[in-house]
């Protein structure tokens, strides 16, 4: 055998072994497999930020809460930059979410509002505190800051929040160990008395997501803070959600009363059961009970653990007959959104045949009393633990959930239960993965691989199988974590659909199983597919065909199937706040898990707003740090929309093979792929027409110009051709403002001119009236002229001399044109009058004070000619 024989043999040998899939299945932190804080990312850059996170702009005060005058309206403009991370915009959205669950406080999508957001990935984690007013305000999302506490926590800042261990009596609670901070960083840790600090009146908060964790700053390896409950020592610095407190102090701060997502919530632990009624449409009851002997023993909110307390509401299916219903309705409730999820627990200790319905009962003008359509239908066989359910609704007008219990065949030793009901306008997660033996995996499970379990197999809705895996004690080089991986799996629908994966966000919650869900402090971490992210180890496409780039592998039935790589992290949750919520009941704990298409954030189309980026280009660096390639771009705009997420063509560009798309449906029956993936459109502009070094991408397969952008100067047009800055604005502003005034000053000169000529008019054709007076209205107008100081006389509140003789007199001056001078006098030296009708029975003048109290005798009619004629011979010799 030759040389060249020998080399041929060993390159198909070669060929032969790489294109075996690995023995092991490859996983990748996304967090770099440490556990890093907020302050522990903004030190390991290098950042000198106040208290680690905060950008001070340099005239700002310290506070802990600042004035009403740094507020945001309740709804709060933002832009997403182009610079974040596709996984970070999906973030920042469900932390929006979490807001509107647990809050009054909105985002929407920037408008051109004065002030607003904008959030970019930047150097760190950092925000500036309040509304700074500054038009465009900074808030940074960079690298490892994509978690949804820390969004939380940086728009705590945005909105007006300091840190919690600031507080003015904060060592009553916790000590600082001073000679343990990092030289030149104990300023960090200054706190402020109640002169310039306001904590509401809210109680120290152990738990609030504002809290510095113990080992802020540190110069060694033992914690900076310590409390002085030693139970707390673990808690501080927690990075889940938000406290109560953090949502008392945020509600309190913005005057909420009310969530804007949030609907009904009900443990059925007060005898009202919540507003909840008993239908006369049924022939039985839902009983109110806090046991029941052939199950549940315990409610599910407090799992027994308090006395007299634990109730849920039970239909008893043993004591009635076949075909029998109950039936329990909520309350009226007024959606705002089109779409909600209802979550409620579920035991059934009854028959297998036993059923139970969902359905909603819409009101309308046509339909007053209501019309019933079913949702969900839930039956199974009977199981000795409660269940969790979600139901999606998608109601517009108002409604009431209803419950309606069925009595199915066979022996029934128990009935159907309900407890924790929760209703929300939010998206229900996709799947639940529930872990029943949890605890016992806890305390038998070793650490590492052999303590690993995994997910069943789960379906998205574009048709993509997945699977998570799960290191109950954590990694063998980081125990006592729980540590969390995705990965995509071979499934029914490979062919059909297209790889790499593009832009799929899959969400790992796992569940707090508190029974308010505004209360919940549950745990989650994203993971994005993008499609053209490379292995570290080959040259393969980490979200390729697992089929392509995965190992072997089997579920527990013996079937085989293909699991790609997995990417997570090994700092999911440690075991000490594991053990600090409601995640574990009955032993068990339940992970949520979503995978839903955010392609529409990949980039946004052009704007004419100045971005706080001057680089726009969409420049990837690959993971091999040597070549770059052109991230895809789509034309959708990043925004908030609650709306489900729909299906969207996507682009990638790949340097080797194209992906594989087909128009053929899938027709397995848990997915359907109705819409066809595009793969033919151009990444780049044959030639750039943008001017001012303006980069020319293709969208919906047009070029479209993007243009630099710098602090306070930007480009704009179709080809950048126009330049604005931050001061032409401000010129731009001062000019209307001056244009303004001078037009309102004409409009306002004018309409004066206008009414004097009026008013001119008028008084000369009242002249004209009187330059021919009868001799009565001579002698009258003469009487009122020269008779000043007697008619003051008439009409003085304090007067004592004979006014009412004077009274006739007023009443025909008043007759011939006199109102005005009259009035006058009233208003000067009584407080005001009012002539009397003609023919009326009382006297024609009457005298009020100021509050409109009758001052003067009623004259009658009859005498009121006589007394006017005595008046005016008496004092004048005659009268007309």
């Amino acid at each position: 055998m030759d040389w060249l024989s020998v080399l041929l043999l060993l390159s198909c040998l070669l060929q032969v072994v790489w294109n075996q899939p690995a023995l092991e299945t490859t996983e990748v932190d996304i967090d770099g497999g440490i556990d890093q804080d907020i302050f522990d990312i903004n030190e390991a850059l290098g950042l000198d930020l106040f208290e680690g996170d905060i950008k001070l702009d340099g005239v700002q005060e310290r506070n802990s809460i600042i004035g009403d005058e740094y507020r945001w309206p309740h709804v709060v403009p933002y832009v997403l930059d182009d610079s974040l991370e596709v996984n970070a915009k999906g973030v920042i959205l469900k932390a929006f979410e979490q807001y509107r669950l647990k809050t009054c406080i909105d985002f929407k999508p920037w408008e051109g509002e004065e002030n607003y957001i904008s959030v970019f990935k930047g150097s760190g984690c950092w925000s500036s505190v309040g509304n700074r007013k500054l038009g465009l305000q900074q808030l940074s999302i960079g690298d490892n800051c994509d978690r949804i506490a820390t969004v939380e926590h940086e728009f705590l800042h945005a909105l007006g929040f300091w840190h919690e261990q600031s507080r003015y009596d904060r060592d009553d609670y916790v000590s600082i160990i001073w000679d343990r901070i990092q030289s030149g960083q104990e300023h960090n840790f200054n706190k402020y008395d109640d002169k310039t600090s306001d904590s509401l009146n809210v109680p120290y908060d152990y738990t609030s997501v504002m809290h510095y964790s113990k080992t802020a700053f540190r110069n060694g390896t033992e914690p900076t803070i310590v409390t002085n409950i030693p139970y707390f020592m673990d808690v501080i610095g927690q990075r889940m959600d938000f406290s109560d407190y953090d949502l008392q102090k945020l509600n309190q701060l913005y005057n909420c009363s009310s969530s804007l997502s949030f609907m009904d919530t009900c443990s059925f632990e007060l005898e009202n059961i919540c507003g909840m009624i008993q239908s006369p449409d049924d022939n039985s009851d839902w009983q109110h009970l806090s046991h029941i002997s052939a199950g549940p023993n315990t409610d599910h909110t407090n799992m027994g653990e308090c006395e007299d307390s634990g109730y849920f509401m039970h239909f008893d299916t043993s004591a009635v007959s076949e075909g029998s219903t109950a039936i329990l309705e909520s309350r009226i409730l007024y959606p705002k959104r089109d779409f909600q999820c209802l979550q409620f627990y579920f035991y059934n200790s009854g028959s297998e045949s036993d059923q139970l319905y969902v359905l909603v009962r819409e009101y309308s003008d046509a339909h007053p009393n209501g019309t019933l359509r079913l949702i969900e239908e839930i039956k199974g066989s009977p199981v000795n633990y409660w269940q969790l359910h979600h139901v999606s609704l998608n109601v517009t007008s108002k409604f009431r959930v209803v419950f309606q219990g069925v009595r199915g065949t066979g022996l029934s030793n128990g009935g159907l239960s309900i407890d924790d009901i929760n209703l929300s306008e939010t998206q229900c997660p996709h799947h639940v993965w529930h872990i029943r033996n949890f605890t016992d995996l806890l305390n038998t499970s070793p650490a590492g691989t052999e303590g690993k379990i995994y997910s069943p197999p789960f379906y998205s809705s574009k048709g993509y199988a997945f699977q998570v895996g799960l290191y109950v004690n954590g990694t063998a080089d980081n125990p006592l974590n729980l540590a969390i991986y995705l990965y995509l799996i071979s499934g029914a629908n490979d062919d059909q659909l297209q790889w790499p994966c593009p832009w799929q966000q899959v969400t790992m919650i796992l569940l707090d199983q508190h029974a308010d869900i505004r209360q919940r402090m549950s745990n989650q971490r994203s993971v994005t597919t993008d499609p053209l992210e490379l292995s570290d180890s080959s040259s393969n496409y980490f979200w390729d065909r697992p089929d392509k780039v995965g190992s072997t592998a089997s579920f527990p039935n013996g079937t085989t199937f293909m699991r790609g790589p997995g990417r997570g992290t090994n700092a999911f949750l440690t075991h000490q706040r594991l053990r600090s919520r409601d995640f574990i009941k009955e032993g068990g704990a339940y992970i949520l898990l979503t995978m839903e298409d955010v392609s529409h954030l990949v980039s946004a189309q052009p704007s004419v707003s100045p971005t706080i980026t001057a680089d726009t280009s969409t420049v990837r660096h690959t993971s091999t740090a040597t070549t770059t390639t052109t991230e895809p771009t789509i034309s959708t705009r990043p925004t908030t929309t609650t709306e489900p997420i729909t299906t969207k063509p996507t682009v990638t560009t790949r340097p080797t093979d194209s992906p594989t798309a087909t128009k053929t449906p899938i027709t397995t029956p848990p997915v359907t792929l109705t819409e066809e993936p595009e793969t033919d459109a151009p990444e780049a502009c044959p030639d750039n027409p943008c001017e001012n070094d303006g980069v020319c991408i293709i969208v919906d397969r047009e070029a479209v110009c993007r243009c630099p952008a710098g602090n306070n100067w930007w480009y704009m047009g179709e080809k950048c051709e126009r330049k604005g800055t931050t001061q032409e604005n401000t010129v731009i502003a001062v000019s209307s403002a001056i244009t303004v005034f001078v037009v309102m000053l004409i409009v306002t000169i004018t309409t004066v001119v206008c009414l004097k000529k009026k008013y001119s008019k008028g008084e000369g054709k009242k002249k004209e009236k009187v330059e021919s007076p009868t001799p009565e209205e001579e002698l009258l107008r003469h009487i009122f002229e020269e008779c000043q100081p007697e008619l003051q006389i008439a009409v003085d509140k304090n007067g004592k001399h004979n006014q009412h003789k004077y009274y006739g007199i007023l009443e025909a001056i008043w007759d011939i044109g006199y109102q005005k001078e009259i009035v006058g006098l009233c208003k000067t030296y009584y407080g005001t009058c009012r002539r009397r009708a003609k023919g009326s029975t009382g006297k024609r003048m009457i005298m009020m004070d100021q509050r409109g109290n009758k001052r003067r005798k009623m004259v009658p009619a009859t005498a009121e000619t006589d007394i006017q004629k005595s008046q005016a011979q008496r004092s004048y010799g005659t009268w007309v």
